[in-house]
């Protein structure tokens, strides 16, 4: 079982909007001994958005799913998660009483915008129409809930309801996952090295840990992020279960020593962890 991501949006891919969801569900799975696996980007096309979640039905991971839950006529995930697995939309009995709740709430006293049989107090309560069998996400910021499915979660796609309920499916469904295995990171950052000559190095620390997997970041330099960061540079490192990380560090370490090439350590990090300078 892994952790996947779909963020879905037309305004993702035009750039009218920049994606904040992959960053935060970073650090909630890092925060929990966990990680993110795989992130895609989705259009607002019906066609595909289906088929993805389709394809992602099938397997085994944990997906979150931020956006398109809403009633406009862009919004299309209730939808096509529905088409996906074939089954009904529905109304969602608590739903609609959330939604009634919010309703009453924003009414403020007006009999008349609290009327549940107003048009467009009808129309918001497609916000609660979700896949047969679906359950429920609370959202802590308005009520309006999104929903679960197995192991998919779907959420609006405001960060500031999105995010607690990332939380909230975390701590509801997952904990026994939790800090099963400490990750964590080692590197150090290789000067005017070719990743080439590298490569082979790499290789034979992953042949010899089962449980690591190297990375290597090449950088034609960063002033901005300081002198050090100036010069053309490889950031190179391990990741994996802590026991295992410290031996397999010190054999890249020593490899590229024996090279010849300039190195400087950097620090220890868990994955998920911003890099830092």
């Amino acid at each position: 079982m892994g952790f996947g991501l779909i963020v879905i949006g037309d305004e993702i891919l035009s750039g009218r909007r920049e994606d904040k969801h992959m960053r935060r569900a970073i650090e909630l799975l890092a925060a929990r001994g966990l990680a993110l696996d795989w992130a895609e980007y989705v259009g607002d096309e019906r066609a595909r958005i289906t088929a993805t979640l389709r394809r992602t039905f099938a397997g085994d991971d944990v997906v979150f799913c931020t956006g398109g839950i809403g009633a406009t006529p862009d919004d299309h995930t209730r939808q096509c998660a529905a088409a996906a697995l074939g089954v009904p939309l529905e109304l969602h009995p608590e739903a609609r009483e959330l939604i009634a709740q919010r309703i009453a709430e924003t009414a403020a006293g007006d009999a008349v915008k609290a009327d549940l049989n107003l048009p467009e107090n009808q129309h918001r309560f497609k916000m609660g129409e979700f896949p047969a069998g679906a359950r429920i996400i609370p959202n802590s910021y308005n009520r309006i809930p999104g929903f679960s499915v197995a192991d998919h979660h779907f959420m609006p796609g405001f960060p500031v309801m999105a995010w607690p309920m990332m939380e909230w499916v975390l701590d509801h469904y997952y904990p026994h996952l939790f800090h099963l295995a400490v990750q964590v990171e080692r590197s150090f950052l290789v000067f005017e090295a070719p990743e080439s000559t590298l490569t082979p190095l790499m290789e034979r620390v992953e042949a010899a840990f089962d449980a690591i997997r190297v990375f290597s970041l090449p950088s034609v330099g960063d002033a901005k992020r300081g002198e050090l960061y100036a010069r053309r540079h490889i950031d190179l490192g391990v990741k994996g279960p802590a026991d295992q990380v410290e031996p397999a560090y010190a054999m890249l370490r020593e490899g590229v020593r024996a090279m010849g090439f300039e190195l400087v350590e950097v620090a220890a990090r868990r994955p998920g962890d911003p890099a830092g300078d």
